[in-house]
């Protein structure tokens, strides 16, 4: 059903990449939602009135709340759609995770007010009256709660939007909250104990739960993730299928939302090879990469001796030295300095995050082993963090 929405509503949908086309998605997605939950909150709010049940009443607000979560949504992708003017030049993509993130105080805001209708209804209880109509509606809820992560879920991924996906995540948990407010509905027909306060307190933890992790979510966003493993890997492949490229390092990703992604990386080709030509080279592989990717890619080259014995020799000793250490260290910008007297080693070793040895350690364990092989040899070792 999701997809033939999509082919209904959504004109050019399989160019998912293309900025109006990912906004489309966006403010269908956010508008489908908004008119599921606010005739959801209406059905739940009737029905709880009538039963007097607050959880189902708590339901409802969620509900309400996640319309509302609808709401800040689509004018985050209207917003975000803008493009980069003088204030802003790299465009207004986070928008996006700031509406993740005021979704995700929404729903916290909502569960703490909730906890405190429950906690009202269990000192001052009153009877809640099982109906069909209420469980009818109930489990119409649950069927659209989950149609509705459904769809939210396959929107996000396509568009690959936090803001879509926090919202699909919202409406995993209302399904739990909707079953326990089912349960108390059921329950009130075998006990006079006021066990909807108690289920309305469950349905609030679940919310707040939910408001948790999309706020850590969010936050994690702002504050700067790597990329994922498969955007390393299909960049960096890409790059190295180039036969001029001999490696790369040095890879660091900046993204300003998902259609605005910056990226520099090292990229070594032989010292013999033309000026004009390894230019060359890079230019069209950053303009290859801007096509496939969607990337702003920006190449630094390092030349290296290819053909020289000594330094590949030298070049082994410390690689071999380095992975004996730890099979996760790696180097790169490999030279030499040579003299009468000794020969300077120079590189950077590449360590991954929470590396217990201290950076003066390492660098002293590498030169000890490297003068086990080789006592000629100093090192001038720079020690970098990996930042994929």
């Amino acid at each position: 059903m999701t997809e033939f929405l999509i082919k209904l509503f959504i004109k050019n949908h399989n160019n998912a990449k293309d900025t109006d086309v990912r906004e489309k998605y966006g403010m269908f997605g956010s508008i489908v939602g908004i008119i599921v939950n606010i005739l959801l909150s209406i059905g739940k709010y009737f029905i709880g009135v009538i039963s007097k049940s607050v959880s189902i009443t708590a339901d409802a607000i969620n509900n309400l709340a996640d319309a509302a979560s609808c709401i800040v949504t689509l004018v985050s992708f209207r917003m975000a759609a803008r493009k980069p003017d003088k204030e802003h030049p790299f465009g207004h993509g986070r928008i996006e995770y700031i509406a993740a993130l005021a979704v995700g105080f929404l729903v916290e805001l909502m569960g703490y007010e909730l906890i405190k209708s429950s906690i009202k209804k269990i000192i001052n209880p009153e009877p809640v009256e099982f109906s069909v109509p209420a469980a009818a509606v109930l489990l119409v809820s649950v069927l659209g709660k989950f149609w509705l992560y459904l769809f939210n879920k396959k929107l996000g991924k396509k568009i690959q939007s936090p803001a879509m996906l926090a919202v699909a995540k919202d409406s995993l948990s209302d399904i739990t909250a909707t079953l326990v407010a089912a349960v108390s509905l059921v329950l009130s027909i075998f006990t006079d104990f006021p066990v909807d306060g108690y289920m309305g307190i469950i349905v609030s933890l679940f919310i707040i739960t939910s408001g948790y992790g999309i706020l850590k979510e969010a936050i994690s966003i702002l504050l700067g993730t790597p990329p994922n493993a498969e955007t390393v890997n299909n960049l960096v492949g890409y790059i190295l299928s180039h036969e001029e490229i001999i490696g790369v390092h040095d890879l660091v990703i900046h993204s300003y939302g998902v259609s605005r992604i910056f990226a520099s990386i090292h990229a070594e080709i032989s010292s013999e090879e033309n000026i004009l030509y390894a230019h060359d080279t890079i230019d069209n592989i950053e303009k290859e990469v801007k096509k496939n990717f969607g990337i702003e890619l920006v190449i630094h080259i390092d030349p290296i001796e290819t053909n020289n014995e000594k330094i590949n020799a030298l070049k082994e000793i410390a690689i071999k030295a380095v992975s004996e250490i730890n099979s996760e260290l790696s180097l790169h910008d490999f030279r030499i300095v040579d003299g009468p007297t000794h020969t300077n080693l120079v590189f950077d070793v590449v360590v991954p995050h929470n590396f217990e040895i201290s950076d003066k350690k390492l660098k002293k364990l590498i030169e000890d082993k490297i003068n086990a092989v080789d006592n000629r040899c100093y090192c001038v070792i720079t020690v970098d963090n990996s930042y994929v």
